[in-house]
């Protein structure tokens, strides 16, 4: 049988010499190439032509016999379009020699990682650092980005909310659940987690940028929000007789106080907005903000509002207009309010009230939202359109006037 066996092999061989030749005469004897299915038998036969003989079911596989006799096993191939040989290991009987096996596996082992090595591959992500050492990395390249208010907050609620809640969680292992018991355990306290949740948001956008996180796995999205009943409190006639009296009667230390609760009850501006009022933007008959809640804005100024500047000593250009008593910083009018509202009866009444009152006044008047929208400031018309119950309100009772008038000329009584 092993003699059959040899004479087989000798003829696969001798039919492999005479393929190569019958390739053309062009074809140098030095390159000549058969194929066989490459065995240890193959490497073992002393009659294997010199040249490279390619394996018939491994494309790439072959073994390189030279005229010194040495044989090696090698591999072609073309990573990225440029054609290499790469020698796999030294054949036949010599010491060391790798089997025709071990050959062909390590060579499939290498094709395959010349073939991956052609196809595109996704990054490698970052190692994701815990949220505490994120958060400082997330504040250095985003929070210079912030107005200085927003910036104020935002590191407030990463401090008191976010850290205490997520700092010990590696970045990446943040889940949705995780999120929503953060919601549910916030439930006494919806305000707080309404002002995180978007900061939440925005660092884990950031953490799939830094390839901290997979793209598109933000688990904030989708997270609702608490639904607040926001307070609307309106003085009445009465109440804002009530409240000049008070004013007209405030002899505080601080002498910039009243100028700036008659400028918040005048303009319908923001507390902020008035607070921080520095005389360079004060350019009558107008305030000419270069950065609001909303971005820039434009105050428009009524004789009273005038007046009101008109009565203060104008300072240097980069001085505030209301500074508080012993420092160049802004006046902090909720704590002189507190006192100021109580005596006036009006102890529910909230600084930002009186914005709210400026609007019904203007609705009482017969302003239209549109023209109120842009007295307050507001960027989007859906903001001044929480004060539309009132234009109704108000329509209703001239509706209630002209039919009372109608029905009384008429002779008829309801």
């Amino acid at each position: 049988m092993a003699k059959k066996h040899e004479e087989t092999e000798a003829s696969l061989v001798r039919r492999a010499e005479q393929s190569g030749g019958s390739q053309g005469t062009g074809v140098s004897r030095r390159r000549t190439s058969h194929r066989l299915k490459l065995t240890g038998f193959v490497a073992r036969r002393k009659s294997l032509p010199v040249g490279i003989t390619w394996d018939t079911e491994l494309p790439g596989f072959g073994l390189r016999k030279r005229k010194s006799g040495h044989l090696t096993w090698i591999v072609k191939h073309r990573p990225r379009g440029v054609q290499r040989m790469v020698t796999v290991g030294s054949a036949g009987v010599a010491a060391g020699a790798l089997g025709a096996p071990a050959a062909r596996a390590a060579a499939r082992r290498l094709l395959i990682k010349a073939t991956l090595a052609d196809l595109p591959t996704a990054p490698e992500r970052q190692k994701a650092p815990l949220f505490a050492d994120f958060a400082e990395e997330f504040w250095l390249d985003y929070s210079p980005h912030w107005k200085p208010s927003t910036r104020d907050a935002s590191r407030a609620y990463i401090d008191k909310r976010l850290i205490p809640r997520f700092g010990a969680l590696s970045v990446d292992a943040i889940k949705r659940a995780d999120i929503n018991r953060w919601r549910d355990s916030m439930a006494v306290a919806g305000g707080a987690f309404n002002r995180s949740i978007p900061i939440m948001s925005v660092m884990m956008q950031y953490a799939e940028k830094l390839g901290y996180r997979d793209k598109n796995t933000n688990p904030c999205r989708g997270v609702s929000r608490f639904k607040r009943d926001l307070p609307e409190r309106y003085l009445s006639a009465d109440e804002y007789r009530r409240l000049g009296k008070v004013l007209a009667e405030h002899d505080g230390a601080n002498e910039f106080v009243l100028p700036a609760l008659l400028m918040l009850i005048y303009t319908g501006a923001r507390v902020s907005e008035i607070a921080t009022l520095r005389w360079r933007y004060v350019q009558l008959p107008r305030i000419a903000l270069p950065d609001s809640k909303t971005g820039p804005k434009t105050i428009h100024l009524n004789p009273q509002a005038i007046a009101v500047l008109n009565g203060l000593q104008r300072r240097e250009d980069d001085q505030l207009v209301f500074p508080a008593m012993y420092r160049e910083v802004p006046i902090n009018l909720g704590q002189h309010w507190v006192k100021i509202r109580r005596k006036a009866a009006l102890p529910d009444v909230r600084l930002h009230d009186l914005r709210h009152s400026f609007a019904s006044v203007a609705i009482a008047k017969g302003i239209p939202l549109a023209t109120i929208g842009k007295l307050l400031g507001h960027a989007l018309p859906e903001t001044t359109a929480r004060y539309a119950h009132l234009a109704d309100e108000v329509i209703s009772e001239s509706a209630d006037r002209i039919c009372s008038s109608l029905a009384s000329s008429m002779g008829m009584t309801a």
